[in-house]
């Protein structure tokens, strides 16, 4: 999925869940302990970025690499058009507000 030398991130509009294996890592940055926290509830990788008052593109980064490690989950948009619903782009509109 992603890291540093890696051109592959996942998309702001996104959402990233927690897995198990997740929640139960001992050795997590701080950065990804809070990644895996607030993840255990569906967000997108914008809210996320908002919440932890990091900039976009470095979630998408630690996601990426979580994702890697099968820390978090990442959920793309599966609708008609490969596209999200409007209740996700009002909540990453409303994450981005907050940043």
């Amino acid at each position: 999925m992603g890291g540093l030398g890696q051109p592959t991130t996942p998309w702001i509009e996104a959402l990233v869940s927690t897995t198990s294996v997740g929640e139960q890592a001992p050795k997590l940055t701080v950065e990804q302990r809070a990644i895996a926290a607030l993840c255990r509830d569906l967000l997108s990788i914008a809210e996320v970025s908002a919440q932890l008052h990091l900039p976009l593109g470095v979630v998408r980064i630690l996601v990426g690499d979580m994702a890697d490690e099968r820390l978090v989950m990442v959920h793309r948009p599966t609708q008609a058009g490969d596209r999200p619903d409007l209740a996700l782009l009002e909540r990453v509109l409303y994450g981005l507000h907050a940043i």
